[in-house]
């Protein structure tokens, strides 16, 4: 059965982790011969789109000056009617039958859910943080770098209180006024499915009142090059034929590697500060991010910290494949953090914090080493453990090697399995 396909997010463009799965996911079911249109904010940086070149405006809340200005961009922001128009246009003329929304809130707005509801097309939601649970959708208060559930049972005034979004009470309380808002009007359970990447994140967002029979978990896929065969990946074949680039010579010798966003949640300046008393450990950082800038000058000056930038594909995949282990050092919950799939994947144990799903995915002792998110001792302790011990690495990478990874080609039989589950429920009502 060929599908249409609305995939639905606020970026169309390379932006985090949300966006390549949302890219990557409707390029293979384009490739399986379905029709797969986007629908998001418009920006010149897109590289998805629709055929009907309608899109929501671009709001950036972040930049908007003055108080009247910002108040009137952020009810915008709760319940965009511009966007619901836009995205009406699609749907009249694509006329999909699946509609399936990644992160929609601030930007687009949950507003749109109704739209879609009066086209009468199934909604599927991947939730890819906890914006259903959360008002600012993170648990965590970078300001004051802490995690927070005092939003919990509704009580959503904590978000005012704690300046929780971008330490401004303005933002804050649109943030806490949008979630008392939908969960007011039950808007949430209007959509039909919801895919959670972790137990985690399905335990909160039904803790938050969406109906537990509306929660499925499926785990991300591992976007792995030639991935289908598991010997592949075991035996990293499929990583021979994409060299490391001789600008810089960064694999010689042993190395543990952090890689990912290099953001203040992610724990890289607590890493940086274990390493710089840990001489003996080679570490290399790979990504970009707000604290890039920090990040290379540290390692500057830190003769045992290399900082490679930003690296994807073939090239990224082989200095995972290659180093000792990777380190997971995240200060807030994680989902189902990518970066300890794909090192798994890859048979390269992980470090992690206990920080929500992580834990999930690495059994402690077994196929990489849990430890007390936040508790930087607990962490030197852990790096210079797997360090010292060769035949434990070796024990881990076998481990790894075990895991059966959810690959592209899997994780969209399911997606595909679940949009015809909904449309056949749709058809006999």
């Amino acid at each position: 059965m060929q599908m249409k396909i609305l995939m639905v997010n606020k970026f169309l463009y390379q932006n985090g982790g949300a966006e390549n799965y949302v890219i990557r996911l409707g390029q293979y079911l384009e490739l399986l011969g379905h029709q797969v249109q986007y629908f998001g904010m418009e920006d010149e940086k897109n590289i998805v789109g629709n055929k009907s070149n309608s899109y929501a405006p671009h709001v950036d809340f972040r930049y908007a000056k003055g108080s009247l200005k910002k108040i009137r961009m952020g009810f915008e922001t709760i319940y965009s009617r511009t966007a619901c128009s836009a995205i009406g246009k699609v749907l009249t003329d694509f006329a999909p039958d699946i509609v399936h929304l990644n992160n929609i809130n601030f930007q687009i707005t949950p507003a749109i859910i109704y739209e879609i509801k009066k086209h009468d097309i199934p909604i599927v939601q991947t939730l890819h943080d906890v914006q259903i649970a959360c008002p600012c959708h993170r648990f965590y208060i970078e300001h004051n770098g802490r995690i927070c559930e005092e939003c919990r049972n509704g009580a959503y005034f904590h978000c005012i209180k704690n300046k929780c979004l971008h330490n401004s009470i303005l933002k804050s309380a649109l943030a806490a006024l949008e979630s008392y808002y939908y969960h007011k009007r039950d808007t949430y359970n209007l959509v039909d499915m919801y895919i959670c990447p972790s137990r985690f994140i399905a335990e909160k967002t039904m803790n938050a009142g969406v109906d537990t029979k509306k929660l499925k978990v499926i785990r991300n896929f591992a976007d792995i090059i030639a991935d289908t065969q598991k010997e592949q990946a075991k035996d990293n074949e499929n990583l021979k034929k994409y060299p490391i680039s001789a600008d810089y010579n960064i694999t010689k010798g042993k190395y543990a590697l952090y890689f990912g966003r290099l953001s203040k949640e992610k724990g890289i300046l607590s890493l940086l500060q274990v390493c710089s008393e840990l001489p003996e450990i080679h570490l290399i950082i790979v990504g970009s991010g707000p604290l890039e800038k920090i990040v290379r000058e540290k390692s500057e000056f830190l003769p045992n910290v290399q900082y490679a930038g930003y690296k994807s594909g073939g090239e990224l995949q082989k200095l995972i494949a290659d180093a000792s282990f990777s380190i997971c050092p995240s200060e807030c919950y994680e989902n189902c953090p990518l970066s300890v799939v794909e090192a798994q994947t890859l048979g390269t144990p992980v470090i992690g914090s206990d920080f929500g799903g992580t834990k999930e995915l690495i059994t402690h002792g077994k196929n990489g080493l849990l430890y007390k998110g936040g508790d930087n001792k607990q962490l030197k302790n852990a790096i210079l453990t797997l360090w010292h011990d060769d035949s434990l690495i070796k024990a881990m990478r076998a481990e790894c090697h075990k895991i059966t990874p959810m690959v592209l080609e899997e994780y969209a039989a399911c997606i595909l399995s679940l949009y015809q589950k909904l449309c056949t429920e749709k058809e006999a009502k």
